[in-house]
């Protein structure tokens, strides 16, 4: 009895033994291939991290070869560009999408690529949509994929700022008021500049100018400029912002033309519109209102004109520009970086 027992234990602990063994080599097999597939992900993962990092943009169109086409007066799409040095828009400027790239790769190493999907796709990708986009819509400079489009926004888009700005409409128009009493027949008043058109007068007077401040200026309008410092959403950091009073006089038409970029919508608020002024954009028609504010997005195709009499006066508004409501709080913070004036 014993010895049987002896003999079956004998054989249960050789099944046992091959049963550990077995097993064994089964977990060294699986570790192993395990650990191989780990590795394989770690080096994509890592390789992929390095070619984002230190790839450069296809070589698609840069914006100076968008631009050419202009005439001698430097006409293009029947709009005359400043030709200033410092305009991000009619400055013709080589390789600007290397440029731009280096600039997200500065701000990701600074900060984080977290959020930047977008921004990243459209600097890569820039030439792509700037030439594929429909006539109706070409931002000159920048286009940022995947935002809503719509010529015009409603007031809601950006209420607060809305808000803000019709509340003070009475400032901001004493202050132009005492600007404009400035100008004569023979001489354009300090700190105002003019812009070509086909027919007419348009006249600008400029508190931030492509993300710039001008002091000089600023100190003319000082409770609208103190303004600006309340609007939750004015583009002020970077070169797509802008904040003037643009003033028409009858019989001026401005010919159609495209913004440089779709990340801003631009505001306009009334301070004088007589009776036949009317802005255009995206072929659709709009008047302005005295004390009410426009918004619409100036990478479509626009226009304006003042229609009216002599006797009517000028088509007066204080344009402001204010992010697109879609534009995230990180896109923005690295936009500002990316277009910082001057970088």
């Amino acid at each position: 009895m014993s010895i049987e027992w002896l003999v079956a234990w004998s054989w249960s602990l050789d099944g046992l033994r091959d049963c550990i063994a077995s097993g064994i080599q089964s977990v060294r097999d699986c570790d192993t291939s395990a650990v191989v597939t780990v590795a394989c992900l770690l080096v994509l993962f890592v390789w992929y991290c390095y070619h984002v990092g230190r790839e450069q943009p296809r070589p698609y169109v840069s914006v100076n070869s968008l631009i050419q086409g202009a005439d001698a007066n430097g006409l293009q799409n029947g709009y005359v560009y400043c030709q200033s040095p410092e305009c991000m828009r009619c400055t013709h400027s080589e390789g600007l999408n290397q440029k731009l790239y280096h600039n997200l790769q500065e701000y990701a190493k600074r900060y984080s690529w977290s959020g930047m999907g977008r921004i990243h796709k459209g600097i890569r990708e820039q030439g792509r949509y700037l030439n594929s986009r429909p006539s109706i819509q070409k931002p000159e400079v920048f286009f940022l994929p995947d935002l809503p489009t719509t010529p015009y926004f409603p007031r809601d888009a950006q209420k607060h700022d809305v808000e803000v700005l019709e509340r003070n409409f009475q400032t901001i128009l004493c202050e132009f008021e005492t600007l404009y009493k400035a100008f004569s027949n023979c001489s354009l008043p300090q700190g105002w500049k003019m812009n070509s058109t086909p027919s007419g007068e348009w006249f600008t007077f400029y508190l931030v100018n492509q993300g710039v401040c001008v002091p000089r200026n600023c100190r003319k309008c000082p409770r609208t400029y103190r303004l600006l410092g309340s609007l939750r959403t004015c583009i002020g950091n970077n070169v797509f912002g802008n904040a003037c009073i643009s003033v028409l006089s009858p019989g001026t038409v401005i010919t159609e033309h495209y913004g440089p970029t779709n990340i801003r919508i631009r505001c306009h608020l009334g301070l004088k519109t007589p009776s036949g002024c009317e802005l255009v954009v995206g072929g659709e028609p709009q008047c302005w209102a005295e004390g009410r504010c426009l918004l619409f997005d100036d990478s479509f195709l626009h226009t304006a004109s003042h229609g009216g009499l002599a006797e009517d006066g000028p088509r007066v508004v204080f344009m402001v520009d204010l992010w697109h409501p879609n534009v995230a709080a990180a896109e923005r913070q690295a936009l500002d970086f990316i277009f910082a004036p001057g970088r």
